[in-house]
């Protein structure tokens, strides 16, 4: 059984641009485009997409790829919960932040943006959240799908709400989820 993880893992780190090596991979959810950079998954993108050329990259990269592909896979099977690939973000401070959030949210559970703005300690920036969250390079290992609408509905993903319901689907069918809205609204019992 795969842990759920409750905090930030550690193999979540930033750095800045350099050689980048790609993988286009088949998803129930349509190809994803997979980039590596620096030992570290850097993108993970849905159609459409350009593929990028790779260029020097990394000795580190092709393994790095190899692992999310795999995870992935297991992701899609239902036998994977949380990811361990080692990733690479290039954000801001506020969207790295948020990133760091997103990856706490346990597998099949759901948050409202404003959920998320009190998490990152913004309470009443939901918007803000929102567009951090849009920014996301990483989707589905940062999970970004599983925030929605104070009001439950799916809004904004950048894969296409039809992704995104697919996504939120696909782990409620592994188990049981929760919805967390916080403050601004109430779940019926």
């Amino acid at each position: 059984m795969v842990r759920l993880r409750a905090d930030p893992p550690s193999y979540l780190h930033y750095h800045a641009r350099v050689p980048a090596a790609s993988r286009v991979i088949d998803s129930p959810v349509g190809p994803l485009l997979l980039v590596a950079r620096g030992g570290a998954l850097a993108e993970l993108l849905m159609t459409p997409f350009a593929v990028p050329e790779d260029d020097a990259a990394q000795a580190g990269d092709a393994a790095v790829l190899d692992a999310a592909e795999r995870q992935l896979g297991d992701y899609f099977d239902g036998r994977l919960t949380a990811f361990d690939v080692p990733l690479s973000l290039e954000g801001t401070d506020f969207q790295r932040l948020v990133w760091d959030e997103l990856v706490k949210i346990p597998f099949g559970e759901r948050i409202s943006y404003g959920e998320l703005a009190r998490r990152v300690g913004r309470p009443g920036s939901a918007r803000a959240v929102g567009l951090a969250n849009g920014r996301n390079p990483v989707s589905i290992i940062v999970p970004c799908h599983r925030v929605v609408g104070s009001d439950g509905t799916l809004t904004g993903y950048g894969g296409g709400l039809d992704r995104k319901a697919w996504l939120l689907d696909h782990e409620a069918r592994q188990g049981p989820g929760q919805l967390a809205l916080g403050l601004e609204a109430s779940v019926p019992g």
